[in-house]
């Protein structure tokens, strides 16, 4: 028992109090300092075009900066591994595009440690997820796909394709088509869905598959003509592109983004985050940004994104294998 006649004996009190609710406090402060959102690619790609919007939005919901850092290299592995293996405190957060849940499958393929494991990081919210178009130069001697396929045919391998990387979401829905319409060509990996696009206007590779935001601008200035599309039906933003579906090739791919963190962030953090990105979901001036980029919001909480995330990991596992090993 203390004696209240000695001041030291409440000092100590006071002291053990302040103590014993510093962890409240701190946990309620989050954030008290600006956020690094790491994007795994150059800017100018599908994640960075989600990514500055959306962080711009999130900042303003909880009253501190978000910073976006472009992170490139290994088909975004670089970037998402690092936010993998950063400390879970809020404050390294992800945007990631749909790649993630292929590239530790694509290690394995390798035969080679992945650079981090889904089961690192935990997914935040979603907020796009937009059918890949295939583009080519506007001034290219193909006006539709039907010519497309058959001078690949008639020319096997003698084609180019830009992606983001191997196995990256400019990857695989070209290997997806190359396999069900039986034609080759030959892909040329880039740093990010960026350099692949100004590759194509300089004419150094044939074609890209990307998200409509990286080329809505392109399309529209007569630079670069779209052939086809992933999609389940038609784009609002490209109504005139017809899907693969339609011209009767049976595959779809969404170029989706996301926000993570690493796996074992608190809850109470996490949870913040999602009222942030619910915030920047809804948000007017957002949301114009990115349909102004040629692309819409498809939100997804953190319950539901995960969900999504599980399943298309598992999806894209199989097509993973089916590609099989590439250097």
């Amino acid at each position: 028992m203390i004696d209240s006649k000695n001041p030291w004996g409440l000092a100590a009190l006071a002291a053990a109090a302040l103590l014993a609710g510093a962890p409240v406090a701190a946990q309620e402060a989050y954030p008290s300092k600006p956020i690094t959102m790491i994007v795994p690619f150059p800017p100018g790609g599908v994640a960075d075009i989600a990514a500055r919007p959306v962080a711009e939005a999130m900042g303003r919901y909880l009253k501190q900066p978000i910073v976006i850092e472009n992170k490139a290299g290994a088909g975004g592995g670089v970037g998402m591994s690092q936010v993998a293996k950063a400390k879970p405190d809020g404050y390294t957060v992800l945007m990631a595009l749909a790649s993630i849940v292929v590239l530790p499958e694509a290690d394995t393929i390798l035969q080679r440690k992945p650079m981090f494991e889904l089961k690192q990081l935990k997914p935040v919210a979603r907020f796009t997820a937009d059918p890949v178009v295939l583009v080519v130069q506007a001034d290219s001697p193909w006006k539709d796909f039907k010519q497309f396929t058959a001078a690949l045919r008639q020319k096997p391998g003698g084609y180019t394709f830009g992606s983001s990387g191997n196995y990256g979401t400019m990857h695989v829905p070209l290997e997806q088509l190359k396999a069900a319409t039986n034609t080759s060509m030959l892909h040329i990996p880039y740093t990010g869905a960026g350099p692949a696009v100004v590759a194509l206007l300089g004419g150094q590779v044939d074609a890209v598959a990307t998200g409509p935001s990286t080329v809505a601008g392109q399309i529209q200035a007569g630079k670069l003509r779209a052939l086809a599309q992933w999609g389940d039906g038609r784009i609002p933003t490209l109504p005139d592109v017809p899907s693969l579906k339609e011209l009767g090739v049976p595959v779809t791919y969404s170029q989706w983004t996301g926000v993570f963190v690493p796996a074992s962030t608190p809850d109470a953090v996490i949870n913040k985050l999602r009222e942030a990105a619910k915030f920047a979901a809804n948000d007017s001036r957002a949301v114009q940004s990115l349909q102004s980029a040629g692309t819409y919001v498809q939100y997804l909480d953190a319950p539901e994104f995960e969900k999504f995330v599980a399943k298309d990991a598992e999806s894209m596992a199989k097509v993973v294998q089916r590609i099989g090993k590439v250097e």
